[in-house]
């Protein structure tokens, strides 16, 4: 139990260290690590420069508005965007978990998130959207749901829910004690 999450980690670790290095191949076999250290501090510089300057963020928010208008690329640009600012950054999407009850009998509920307090607009009164993370995966499913479906995570942060939601519901809480242990 020790030895597999160690070693599928230190082989996570090499292979993106080395793929990012083999983009510069001649750099790579000279100085190993060498591309991907400056891969990181680029993208930190250029987070630095978009957020603090002024200028830096006028020329990251033009290039940001060519990308939305080009033809081809923003269907690429515009979602992956969206989805990378759900996880990270002022404006995180998964904030809000809920119970939501799938099933009424019997009774089953899931954890995930609300991510539209309202559905007026496509005329679902009453109604809300809920995005279900699945375990294990960085995919999940959305549903529309009634309002009355949903209860509010109470004693756990958005990170814990999601947490417990991507580990398959044994992580996430306070202790391990909540954790079910099979006989041995």
């Amino acid at each position: 139990m020790i030895i597999g999450p160690i070693g599928l980690t230190i082989f996570v670790i090499w292979y993106v260290v080395t793929s990012v290095d083999n983009i510069i191949p001649s750099v790579a076999k000279e100085i190993p690590g060498l591309v991907f250290i400056s891969t990181i501090l680029i993208t930190a510089l250029l987070g630095f420069l978009g957020n603090k300057f002024v200028v830096g963020k006028f020329f990251f928010d033009l290039v940001d508005r060519l990308l939305e208008k080009t033809p081809g690329v923003k269907h690429i640009y515009t979602p992956t965007k969206d989805v990378m600012s759900s996880f990270v950054g002022d404006k995180k999407k998964f904030n809000d978990p809920v119970w939501v009850k799938t099933n009424e009998n019997p009774e089953i509920w899931r954890i995930g998130f609300l991510t539209q307090k309202e559905m007026e607009d496509v005329d679902k009164h009453n109604y809300v959207a809920v995005y279900l993370p699945h375990s294990y995966a960085i995919s999940g499913w959305v549903i529309v749901t009634e309002e009355k479906n949903i209860k509010p995570v109470v004693g756990m942060t958005a990170a814990s829910a999601m947490k417990f939601a991507v580990s398959g519901g044994v992580a996430g809480f306070h202790s391990d004690d909540n954790i079910f242990k099979a006989p041995e």
